[in-house]
């Protein structure tokens, strides 16, 4: 991956690591799964209306909505509205990259050399020290939550391998129509489960000061994060293979928890430091350039170059 792709990519996970953040602002004010249905509505409407399509098979645009768009949402955000905490989310979510990489060999028989496998491994060490740590404290998450959020990353993964296998001329096109899945099959969901009373209390209360900071966290989760976020996600997994460009996602929660400290309060331990440090190293040995090896000399090419010189 060249360093301009490698710093896209990095932008990408500074984005999604403070998206957790403003998730947690939205989810004080929303019920979760209105909340991911309103979230992908208002990208929707005008992805239909002037967006062009993307140019891919239906069947990749739907893959990647319900992986994307509503798989890891739906339990995202119903395991951050369960208790889980926002930087404890930003790290349990990022088992999509294992995920990911186990899928694509399985699935698109994709090679994963020596040197990518062991980075890989370096990250998830650092990720389960992290993990290992937290759940030893006395704000850990339950067991449920981070089910739920393992389950989030499994649809974060599958939604990757669909648009691995689209390659769209125009990945921003696809990453908006992809929005246009989500919105209808989450409203029929909310509407069952949570119900019109509650939706409606969400939002006829949107001018007190917690609806003013939803509203900005969600601005925030559509813009910055679906739109420029994943545009360019989908954009470098056009690219390259979706082993070299998922481990980047490992980056996130070293952002997630930062974000989380600053914003709530969330305390930051030197030991997560240190295991956030262990899984940049991880994402940067797994995501560098293999040099190529030279090719072999034909028979009689030295005694060539002796009677040349």
């Amino acid at each position: 991956m060249p360093p301009r792709d490698r710093l896209l990519a990095g932008l990408v996970a500074l984005i999604w690591g403070l998206n957790f953040p403003a998730i947690h602002l939205s989810l004080e004010q929303f019920p979760p799964f209105f909340l991911v249905a309103l979230r992908f509505l208002l990208l929707a409407v005008p992805t239909l209306l002037f967006v062009p399509r993307p140019g891919v098979p239906w069947r990749w645009v739907l893959g990647y909505g319900a992986g994307f768009g509503v798989l890891q949402f739906l339990f995202l955000y119903l395991a951050m509205d369960s208790g889980m905490p926002a930087g404890l989310a930003s790290l349990v979510l990022q088992s999509s990259a294992p995920f990911t990489v186990v899928l694509a060999a399985a699935l698109l028989r994709e090679r994963l050399s020596g040197r990518q496998a062991l980075g890989v491994a370096l990250a998830v060490a650092g990720l389960g020290g992290i993990a290992v740590h937290r759940a030893g404290l006395a704000e850990g998450a339950y067991l449920l939550p981070v089910v739920l959020t393992l389950c989030g990353g499994l649809g974060w993964a599958l939604g990757n391998l669909a648009s691995r296998q689209a390659r769209a001329p125009q990945p921003l096109r696809l990453t908006l129509w992809m929005t246009v899945v989500p919105p209808l099959p989450m409203l029929v969901v909310s509407l069952l489960t949570e119900g019109p009373d509650r939706i409606g209390t969400s939002l006829t209360t949107l001018g007190t000061s917690r609806g003013a900071l939803a509203l900005g966290g969600l601005a925030f989760t559509v813009v910055v994060a679906t739109v420029v976020g994943s545009g360019i996600w989908t954009t470098l997994m056009s690219r390259h293979p979706s082993s070299t460009v998922a481990p980047f996602s490992m980056l996130v929660p070293v952002v997630g928890v930062g974000a989380s400290w600053l914003a709530f309060g969330e305390r930051v331990y030197l030991v997560e430091l240190a295991c956030g440090a262990v899984v940049v190293a991880g994402v940067l040995l797994s995501s560098g350039r293999r040099r190529p090896r030279p090719a072999p000399a034909p028979a009689g090419a030295p005694l060539v170059a002796a009677r040349q010189a």
